[in-house]
């Protein structure tokens, strides 16, 4: 099977054993060593653009070289993008996901993956979780696996090319603290080409949290122990082989060969230890966009130009053939040129993937039973992730990580205080327009007051000077009913006042 620049063989001076302690840093350790210099290195190392040790005959993968321009372009475009994630994520996914089809800038690579999975966020949420699982022992039998599949991961890369190196130390790290953080998965020998391929892009911290979310969110159940979940994955390849190739698909009926026999190093390791690098990369930046339905994708493009049609076919009569042709796939097939633009094209959707899952977990419910593994549910990419980050972010906007005594002096004032203080103010505005208000309505009534005192003073006048005629507005000498005293005057004038007020208009008038 194809393998990364370099990875087809590996030394068995290469192998570690024993506790942590081998991987101190020692200087003779930390150096090239004896297995770079058997392989045909010197002490010269030169490496390509991703990182891999070159021959000295200056071998490796044809690269294809995007612009400068273009590149920076790109970065600008990203950069855009990362400074207001959650806006494009919301209103714009599609644009991202073009962009992810193009190829994430290498400069942004990293980072753009943590956005893309989430893990920028789950890291927030478990602050010092990391450090806090670093300084854990670890279970013994996991930690001797672990130390023993180190020197396996991309020996012929510059990070993990030196035995006890930093890179094989972060790599320990990563893949301890996930059998401490996850014990009931405890390590799977396929975790460690993931940790290794996130770590040639980001510190350690962050490739943890995103191994996290591949694990959780992008293929659940796929490390637990009877790896359940890639048998079914399998059976729902198979399934949708038949709509991409008849072909290969009653090719491998005929010849009975089960999914899980050529698949489960393509998926388990999505692909890392497979493709040309340059692919790797891209397929992986589509898979943190889009999520499983890019691995079936590769794998049903893989299938059906190796085995699609029956000129091809010739050369592969039995079971071992077959299987020897899916082990050494032509490497056209696998070159970024072609295979990038054949991944786009192929109409495999989540929901097909979905659909024919629950028709091959009730068959496996039929046949075997319940799962057993409990796991996650699947997320069809960074869409799906990022809303359910977005509804399980509105509780914790109310509940801060950091709660101070009270009485503590404080730089910045809180949403809560400023809501308060601007709560207040609006009451103390509306007091203050009442009270003026109430003002306004007293002086007019002590003006109506003293006016309706002038008039009746006026009647008493002209009533005492013997007029013959008499003022309309006069009360009469006799009163038809009996005059209230002081006190009632007083309560029923208001009620009055508007009356009064209409008569003098119409008297002037």
């Amino acid at each position: 099977m194809a393998r990364s620049p370099g990875e087809d063989s590996v030394s068995p001076s290469a192998s570690l054993r024993g506790t942590r302690e081998t991987l101190s840093s020692d200087p003779e350790l930390e150096s090239l060593g004896s297995d770079s210099e058997i392989n045909g290195f010197t002490s010269e190392k030169r490496t390509d653009k991703y990182g891999f040790l070159l021959k000295s005959d200056g071998g490796g993968e044809l690269q294809e070289e995007v612009p400068v321009d273009v590149l920076r372009q790109r970065e600008a475009k990203w950069l855009d993008m990362l400074d207001s994630w959650e806006k494009w994520m919301a209103k714009r996914h599609k644009k991202i996901k073009l962009r992810c089809q193009k190829g994430i800038p290498p400069s942004l690579r990293g980072r753009a993956w943590q956005y893309l999975s989430g893990s920028i966020v789950k890291m927030e949420q478990n602050k010092n979780k990391f450090e806090e699982l670093d300084r854990m022992a670890g279970d013994p039998k996991w930690v001797d696996i672990i130390e023993r599949d180190l020197h396996r991961q991309f020996p012929f890369h510059e990070m993990f090319v030196a035995r006890g190196g930093h890179g094989q130390q972060d790599l320990f790290k990563v893949l301890k603290a996930y059998t401490l953080y996850r014990p009931e998965e405890g390590y799977c020998q396929a975790q460690a080409p993931i940790a290794a391929v996130l770590l040639m892009h980001m510190p350690a911290e962050q490739a943890f949290w995103c191994l996290v979310q591949i694990c959780e969110k992008y293929i659940p159940g796929y490390y637990s122990e009877k790896l359940e979940a890639i048998q079914l994955d399998g059976r729902i390849l198979f399934s949708l082989l038949r709509k991409v190739s008849t072909v290969s698909y009653k090719h491998l009926s005929k010849q009975k060969i089960d999914p899980i026999l050529y698949m489960t190093e393509w998926f388990m390791c999505a692909f890392s230890r497979t493709l040309p690098w340059s692919s790797v990369l891209r397929v992986w930046d589509m898979f943190f966009c889009e999520g499983v339905k890019i691995i079936f994708r590769v794998a049903l493009v893989l299938l059906k130009y190796t085995l699609g049609s029956s000129e091809k076919l010739k050369s592969c009569q039995g079971q071992y053939e077959t299987m020897e042709k899916l082990k050494a796939i032509d490497p056209k097939y696998m070159q970024e040129s072609f295979l990038i633009g054949e991944i786009v094209e192929l109409a495999i959707t989540e929901r097909d993937v979905e659909r024919e899952h629950l028709v091959q977990l009730k068959k496996w419910t039929e046949e075997f039973g319940e799962l057993q593994c409990k796991q996650h549910p699947r997320m069809h990419g960074a869409k799906a992730i990022n809303d359910l980050d977005a509804q399980n972010h509105k509780p914790l906007e109310h509940s801060p990580s950091i709660i101070l005594p009270s009485g503590t002096a404080v730089g910045k004032k809180s949403k809560e205080m400023k809501q308060m203080e601007k709560e207040q103010e609006k009451k103390l505005a509306k007091a203050a327009k009442e009270l003026e208000k109430g003002e306004k309505e007293k002086k007019k009534l002590e003006k109506r007051k003293s006016k309706s005192k002038v008039d009746q003073s006026n009647g008493n006048m002209k009533e005492n000077g013997g007029e013959g005629t008499r003022d309309h507005r006069q009360a009469p000498v006799q009163p038809l009913i009996p005059r209230p005293n002081l006190k009632d005057t007083i309560k029923v004038h208001q009620s009055n006042e508007s009356l009064c007020s209409k008569e003098s208009e119409d008297t002037y008038l």
